[in-house]
Formats: structure tokens, sequence, C-alpha cells
């Protein structure tokens, strides 16, 4: 459902703290009974970090409030969004993000980078306070997670890392050998990556080239 805003609400998002401002005076709209139920809401965001839509996405019970994906960006892309802010409130009153939370947002942060519509922070929200997952250090931390990227994704990024790895190591040792030795390196750096995340030693052995003795003698 997508809440009306005045043209005074559709300001220029600089901060989690002009996120608030708007979503508290959106919170107060419901009436006492809605207030006692979670919303999870998105913000659609303009180049220029100026709103461009609010939309509700669910409203659920007291302690949850389902989201899906599709959900949360289909109007985002409909109305051309280039970044979102999700944003859910804790009738309650407890601003702690529970395990659904932390994992709703992961998933969400993951499915933001496939699209190009990055997530830029999640606040959860009361009539009186808020967190937000930014400015907690939450959101990089939840960033750096592989618990929801695609198999093909995660691949695409290990390798990225590993020939930037390469390069850096190589130019830091200098001269052919040891830009040789940089390399080696950093395709074991990517095999121990694919084996902390649970790739089989063939795939493994055709994504790096390493033999199958050399990534068994490598530490996990």
């Amino acid at each position: 459902m997508n809440i009306h805003l005045t043209e005074a609400q559709k300001i220029k998002i600089l901060n989690s703290e002009d996120v608030y401002e708007v979503m508290q005076q959106v919170l107060l709209r419901e009436n006492k009974i809605e207030r006692g139920q979670e919303h999870f809401w998105v913000i659609g965001l303009d180049s220029q970090n100026k709103i461009l839509f609010i939309e509700l996405i669910s409203l659920g019970s007291l302690t949850q409030a389902l989201v899906e994906p599709p959900e949360v960006f289909r109007v985002a892309i409909y109305k051309l969004a280039v970044q979102i802010v999700l944003i859910h409130n804790h009738p309650s009153g407890e601003l702690k993000p529970s395990e659904n939370d932390l994992d709703v947002t992961d998933r969400l942060i993951q499915v933001g980078k496939i699209l190009k519509i990055p997530v830029l922070d999640h606040l959860i929200i009361t009539e009186t306070a808020y967190l937000s997952f930014l400015n907690e250090d939450i959101l990089e931390e939840l960033e750096k997670s592989t618990k929801y990227v695609p198999p093909y994704e995660l691949i695409a990024r290990i390798k990225a890392e590993a020939i930037a790895t390469g390069k850096e190591m190589g130019e830091k040792i200098g001269r052919e050998e040891g830009e040789k030795l940089g390399k080696i390196q950093a395709l074991q750096e990517m095999a121990q990556r694919m084996k902390q995340a649970g790739y089989e030693v063939k795939k493994i052995v055709q994504v790096t080239g390493l033999t199958e003795k050399e990534i068994n003698d490598l530490s996990v």
C-alpha cells in the first residue's frame, strides 16, 4: 500500500535521523490498534537521495511482519528507485533486532546487489526512538554474509577478489617472479575461501587450476 506523502515529506535523505522524522509521522498516523502490529515499509530514493515513495509492504502480528523480496523490489523497479531504505516498527518498544530481522535484511541486501538497487539502511522504529543498522555497523556485517548469495555470484566475487589480490601482491613484490607468486597466493586464498563456503574439491580445481593435493594441503 502506497503511503501518501506531502511535498514537504518528499525530502532529501541525508542520514537516519531524516528517515526517522518522516517515518515517525507515518507510524503515528495509524490508529492505536494498528500501531500494536508490526509494519514493514520501504522508502524508494532517487539518485539524489530524495524520497520517491514510501510503500507499506506488510502488516503483521505483534512480533513479526512477513516480507518477501519480490514485494520489496517490485515497486522500487516500477518507480525507478535507485536505492532503498527498509523500516519496520517494534510495538514492544524494544529496538534490538531479532534473528528474523537480521535474516530478512541479509536476504534483501543480497537481492538488492543483484538488482543493483542497494539497501542503504534498515531502521527499527518505535513511537519515540529508532535504531539504524547502518549507524550500528550491522549493515556492514550483513553485507559480508554469503548466506543468500547465489553460487555463480559467489564464484564471480571470489574470482574478482583473487584477481585484485594477485595484482596488489604483484605490485608490492615487483618484477615477474613476484607477480607469479602473488597470483599463486591469490589462487590459494580463493581455494581456501571456497573450501570454507563448502565447495567440493573438484569444483575448486576447475575454478582455480590448483591440484587436489594443493587444495587438500590448505588449512581452512
